[in-house]
């Protein structure tokens, strides 16, 4: 291993570790932080969105059991060229110093969709103001894809988040249906590259919360096998309903919501409620008619942002999510 890893002082990791997942556990303190963020937002984005997510192709090839895939109804539907061109056209018609983030994806896998380079090399040219996020399981993430990325403007990507969740192959096929050793095999290349500096954006390896001890033991083991990726704790949703939950451990949160101030485009151009709206039950627009700010600045959407309610004083489905990342 080379000489810059051995630096890492495993007892301080550890530490952050226990430090992150006790946060991660903890409503009150989650609560705190979703309030602050959101008060910040509403300073610099109370009429253009922070994120957006644009389902480029609503196609996985796992079936996580903490995700709403199987029973989507837009499964392999495909956005038209002309439709993703006039997304990017109308949220070029923003300011320059207007940034947010834009992420290929919603419920898919990004790396999947074929004409991905293509659509990011468009954002990139169109959209100087925005940068590029991903959420993949990894497995998709070929070398070549490797390498295409480490081709691309690296200060304009957020931290690439891969869905790894468990290092155990059998806890990993039950969770997320796909074999573990493809996907290692995939993240031990992808790791060379942010090694040998060949690939520059940060890598963050996620886990779906579960108890206190296998989420500390999680951060842990990805620390030894990867220790140039960041690993990182997700809270378990319950996607508006869709997903069974632990009551005990998932309250509805004293707070607003951060996903107030994005949208999120599914592949048939019908805006859901926010991320957490998989299905897109409840529908605030549509980009094949309307322009994406406008449905953005609708007055009653502006209103959460600007007021900032508590989520159980607004009206269904925010008054019942549980949403707390």
């Amino acid at each position: 291993m080379p000489s810059k890893i051995s630096f890492i002082n495993m007892a301080s990791t550890e530490q952050f570790n226990q430090n992150v997942v006790i946060e991660k556990h903890d409503q009150e303190r989650l609560e705190k932080k979703m309030l602050d963020s959101c008060e910040k937002l509403r300073l610099s984005h109370l009429d253009h969105p922070i994120l957006i997510h644009l389902e480029t192709m609503a196609k996985c090839n796992a079936e996580c059991n903490f995700c709403p895939y199987t029973t989507m109804d837009r499964k392999d539907v495909k956005m038209s060229d002309e439709l993703i061109e006039k997304v990017i056209s109308d949220l070029s018609d923003l300011p320059v110093n207007d940034r947010f983030q834009i992420n290929p994806y919603k419920v898919s896998e990004p790396f999947l969709e074929p004409r991905l380079f293509d659509i990011l090399k468009l954002i990139l040219e169109k959209l100087p103001n925005a940068s590029i996020g991903f959420i993949t399981n990894g497995s998709p993430l070929t070398e070549k894809k490797i390498q295409e990325l480490s081709f691309l403007d690296h200060k304009r990507f957020a931290p690439i988040k891969i869905s790894l969740n468990t290092l155990d192959p059998i806890e990993y096929e039950n969770v997320m249906k796909i074999p573990l050793d493809k996907t290692l095999r995939r993240l031990d290349v992808l790791h060379s590259y942010v090694l040998r500096g060949i690939l520059k954006i940060s890598i963050n390896i996620t886990r779906v919360a579960d108890t206190p001890q296998t989420d500390l033991d999680f951060l842990n083991l990805v620390n030894q096998r990867y220790p140039l990726f960041i690993p990182y704790i997700n809270r378990r949703n319950d996607w508006i309903g869709t997903i069974d939950h632990d009551e005990k451990k998932h309250q509805i949160p004293n707070a607003p919501c951060l996903r107030w101030f994005d949208l999120s485009i599914t592949a048939t151009g019908k805006v859901a409620k926010c991320c957490m709206d998989g299905n897109a039950d409840y529908s605030k627009g549509d980009v094949n008619n309307q322009h994406v700010l406008d449905i953005y600045r609708q007055t009653k959407l502006e209103m959460l942002r600007l007021y900032l309610p508590n989520r159980k004083t607004t009206e269904s489905p925010c008054s019942t999510c549980t949403y707390l990342n």
